[in-house]
C-alpha cells in the first residue's frame, strides 16, 4: 500500500486531471492499441507517483514521464513472447470476396463427395455425433468412420483452397523391402 501524503498527493492529481489526455496520447501511439496504451499510463503514472518527491524539476516533469513511459514500453517488448513466426513466404492476401461465399462453397465441395463420404462428414460435424454413433448408425466399425472422414476432411480441403494458394507437397511413403 502507497502512503499518500497531502500536499504531494494533491499536486500529483492536479498533474494527472491536466495532462492525462496528453498522456494517453502518447502512450497510444507509442503501442497502437487502445488498452494497451491506457495499460502504460497506468504503470507509467504509478512509477512517476512513487518518484513525485524526487522530481525537482517541476517544468520538466513531461519530459521525465515521457521518458518512463518508453522505458516501460520497451521493458514489455522485451518481455513479450514472440507470438508470430517469420515464414518464408509471404502468403497472400485473402481475396475480398473470398469468404463471402464459403458456406455455398462447402455444400457444393460436399455434394462432390461420394455418399457415404458425405454422410460421415455431415453426421460428425453437422449433426455432432460421436464415431461410435456414426459407426452404429452407418452400420460400419469405428475405424472405417475415422478412415472415412478423414478422407473425406482432405478431399474438402483440397476442394476449398484458395485460387493461387500452394497446396502442401505430400508426404512420400516409405517403401517397404523384405530382407531375406
Amino acid at each position: 500500500m502507497i502512503e499518500v501524503t497531502g500536499g504531494n498527493h494533491e499536486e500529483f492529481r492536479e498533474y494527472v486531471v491536466a495532462r492525462g489526455p496528453t498522456l494517453l496520447r502518447a502512450a497510444h501511439r507509442l503501442t497502437g492499441h487502445p488498452s494497451d496504451a491506457e495499460d502504460l499510463l497506468q504503470a507509467t503514472l504509478f512509477k512517476t507517483y512513487l518518484a513525485w518527491d524526487r522530481i525537482e524539476d517541476r517544468a520538466a516533469l513531461d519530459a521525465y514521464v515521457r521518458r518512463a513511459m518508453v522505458n516501460i514500453n520497451i521493458s514489455w517488448w522485451r518481455r513479450r513472447r514472440l507470438e508470430e513466426y517469420p515464414a518464408e513466404e509471404i502468403p497472400e492476401p485473402a481475396l475480398a470476396g473470398a469468404h463471402g461465399h464459403l458456406p455455398e462453397q462447402v455444400e457444393r465441395a460436399l455434394e462432390r463427395l461420394p455418399a457415404r463420404m458425405r454422410t460421415a462428414v455431415v453426421l460428425r460435424y453437422y449433426e455432432d455425433m460421436t464415431e461410435p454413433e456414426i459407426a452404429k448408425a452407418l452400420g460400419i466399425s469405428v475405424g472405417t468412420v475415422k478412415s472415412t472422414v478423414s478422407r473425406a476432411m482432405a478431399r474438402l480441403r483440397g476442394d476449398l483452397t484458395v485460387p493461387g494458394q500452394r497446396r502442401p507437397e505430400p508426404r512420400a511413403r516409405p517403401v517397404l523391402t523384405r530382407s531375406t
